[in-house]
């Protein structure tokens, strides 16, 4: 059975409860879970699964097989008994990090159009994008437009399509190293500003602020060369 993933519906459920599935070293498998799996440059969550007389620590969230979602426990961590109600908590203040760096990365997206992406990795400490980009902007240059969208206080939301909807807009995909899953007929598209005008609008699966005022100022720190026309911007949430 597939693993009901309440993050998508609701990015800021700290704490939830779930029963327990199974229970192995090699995961913990729950009914449902606020936990994001390891994914499209965003990390695994990690917090605590906690019941009545135990608790696990959940050293990293992995996508385990037929839809289910592997919470990993820390080394010799007790597991929790098979159909046991836990409550799932996650390191909010970690993830609440990645949520605003993710986001930041999609209105990073939006100052260099027409620019594939190449690759990524979100951290709660540093992020990066790399762009298939021989001439980029500025890092000045795009420090001050990120935190003009930031300070706009944009909100973000999201909406489905078909996949055969996809396929008639591809130029939605700026992704050019990963592709949306595909298999369930559905794609979630994550979209920054007003539908009529949105600032970013593309798909997505990770977690994201409500709006980009909850962003705080940021700073890209560094751009490099990677390659003939590969350039990576690296960005960090200035003065944490």
């Amino acid at each position: 059975m597939p693993t009901e993933l309440v993050f998508r519906d609701d990015a800021y459920a700290r704490e939830i409860t779930a029963r327990v599935v199974s229970a192995a070293p090699e995961g913990v498998v729950l009914d449902r879970t606020n936990f994001y799996a390891r994914a499209g440059g965003q990390p695994g969550d990690v917090g605590a699964l906690r019941w009545t007389g135990g608790e696990m620590v959940v050293a990293d969230t992995l996508k385990g097989p037929e839809d289910t979602v592997l919470h990993l426990p820390a080394p010799e961590a007790a597991l929790p008994p098979v159909g046991t109600e836990v409550a799932a908590v996650l390191d909010w203040a970690r993830r609440h990090r990645l949520m605003r760096m993710h986001t930041s990365l999609h209105l990073l997206c939006s100052l260099i159009p027409g620019a594939g992406v190449t690759g990524g990795q979100i951290g709660a400490d540093k992020s990066r994008l790399d762009f298939d980009l021989p001439d980029p902007p500025t890092k000045e240059s795009l420090t001050e437009g990120l935190n003009a969208l930031i300070t706009a206080d944009h909100p973000v939301s999201e909406t489905w399509i078909t996949e055969a909807e996809l396929d008639a807009n591809p130029g939605l995909v700026r992704t050019l190293s990963v592709q949306p899953p595909r298999g369930s007929g559905r794609i979630r598209l994550v979209r920054i500003g007003d539908p009529a005008a949105p600032v970013d609008y593309q798909p997505c699966g990770g977690t994201h602020v409500r709006r980009t005022g909850e962003i705080g100022r940021v700073e890209v720190a560094k751009i490099e060369n990677k390659g003939k026309a590969n350039r990576r911007v690296t960005l960090v949430l200035a003065g944490e």
